[in-house]
């Protein structure tokens, strides 16, 4: 099960920090990561991170403004959101993946057994 929280409002240029709770089985977590729905699009890919190693993968679209990061003692993921921009205006979703790497998360979103409920987060110009 995971459970996202930290959405909200904020201006340009501001920051917000994602936070995700994850409980059940987790001794075969192998990646957890960040989607993101903007109204009337398609969900995206963020940011995903390897549960074991650490290692970190972006979508262009996030990449240096984003930082994803994990707490192996608290099982939780966290989404470091920095110069938002109103076009990062979307609900946030963290999922998980047994199999997948950061990097294969965005496009093998459909084989992803684990969502959480969303977070919405919006930017206003």
């Amino acid at each position: 099960q995971l459970q996202a929280c930290g959405g909200g409002l904020v201006q340009a240029g501001g920051s917000l920090r994602l936070s995700c709770a994850a409980s059940g089985r987790l001794f075969d977590i192998f990646t957890l990561g960040w989607f993101r729905q903007a109204p009337g699009k398609e969900r995206e890919f963020a940011a995903g991170i390897s549960w074991s190693d650490g290692s970190t993968y972006y979508a262009d679209s996030v990449k240096g403004r984003f930082t994803i990061s994990r707490d192996n003692a608290k099982n939780t993921v966290a989404l470091q959101m920095n110069n938002l921009k109103p076009e990062d205006t979307a609900v946030y979703f963290c999922t998980a993946s047994r199999v997948l790497s950061p990097r294969q998360m965005g496009p093998h979103q459909k084989t992803l057994p684990f969502w959480g409920q969303g977070t919405l987060v919006t930017v206003s110009s």
